[in-house]
């Protein structure tokens, strides 16, 4: 296998611009796989393949033309997504090392996405053996986004000229958005705890965290509150240093997503909690995630090349950037 791997990138050339599509296929599926993942969730179905790898009585998949399968499919079709994320992965990781020129950045990235894959499958069996205990249920959607984050960078640096970006000093729009990304991160944390309190177990028998649902959603509402303001005061800082049109679309769409996500939530905590917008909210914490992230990755030096330029040449060095 390994001899397979050093010969590959000899047989096969891969674009910038070709890979590049490769790492938006991995992260659309790794964020996928954490919307499938709140729909076993929402709709009770967290054990309905109660085996571990397989799915019930030795079997590997679940008997599809029983009445009472509903939620060992639902599961099912989770795992398979599960697998179709482990194939996008492995082709990003066989990707960065065809890719002409190799850049040692993409493919240590790749293989982040390998070890979190790794990680989800130990921490989804934990899940099932721990009959959905709500820390393992938390761990494994905090673990999802940490992904996430690896393939957003990932594909960001996919589409950055080859060379070497100009040094220049962090500027106050960074630290203002290295706030407004460090403040979401307790926001969501908050999320999954109130999750866990809440009636969406993932099945009914599941063990829930014994907190106050209202006190935990207060802490939670105050978090996200709180981010928001810190990334509505990083676009204004971004605009007023004058940062990149790019940079400023991304903000905005971060401060749009925060903004409905804020909605979602107290309509939802206002109308009892019911499954459908909850699974509208896991969906809209994967998509703040993402936007927050672009955000702040699009302020960076390198960002301020557009994708399109990719590939230039690696004695290419970046005299542009996002921000002053």
């Amino acid at each position: 296998m390994a001899a397979v791997l050093l010969r590959l990138p000899r047989r096969v050339r891969l674009s910038p611009e070709t890979y590049r599509q490769v790492t938006l296929l991995a992260l659309v599926l790794l964020s996928a796989i954490i919307v499938t993942g709140g729909a076993v969730r929402v709709t009770g179905s967290g054990l309905g393949c109660p085996d571990w790898p397989t799915c019930a009585d030795g079997n590997l998949a679940p008997e599809l033309f029983r009445p009472t399968t509903g939620h060992a499919t639902i599961e099912f079709v989770n795992r398979l997504v599960t697998g179709l994320v482990s194939v996008a992965v492995m082709v990003a990781v066989l990707g960065s090392l065809a890719r002409v020129p190799r850049r040692r950045d993409l493919t240590w990235l790749s293989l982040s996405l390998v070890g979190g894959v790794i990680g989800q499958i130990v921490l989804g069996g934990i899940t099932v053996l721990t009959h959905l205990h709500p820390v393992a249920v938390q761990s494994h959607f905090l673990l999802s986004l940490v992904i996430v984050a690896c393939a957003v960078a990932l594909h960001e640096r996919a589409g950055w000229p080859d060379g070497e970006a100009s040094e220049r000093p962090a500027s106050r729009v960074r630290y203002a958005s290295w706030v407004a990304l460090i403040l979401l991160v307790p926001a969501i944390a908050a999320g999954t705890v109130l999750t866990g309190t809440g009636p969406h177990g993932g099945d009914p028998e599941a063990q829930r965290f014994a907190l106050n649902p209202p006190s935990v959603a207060q802490v939670h509402g105050v978090l996200v509150e709180v981010f928001t303001a810190a990334l509505v005061v990083a676009l204004v800082v971004a605009w007023r240093s004058g940062a990149s049109r790019r940079a400023l679309t991304r903000g905005s769409v971060a401060v749009a997503v925060a903004i409905g996500q804020s909605v979602v939530g107290y309509t939802q905590y206002f109308t009892g909690v019911p499954a459908l917008l909850v699974a509208v909210h896991i969906a809209g914490a994967t998509a703040l995630w993402i936007a927050v992230l672009r955000f702040h990755i699009s302020l960076t030096p390198a960002a301020g090349v557009e994708a399109g330029h990719v590939g230039g040449g690696a004695s290419r060095r970046i005299s542009r950037i996002s921000s002053p």
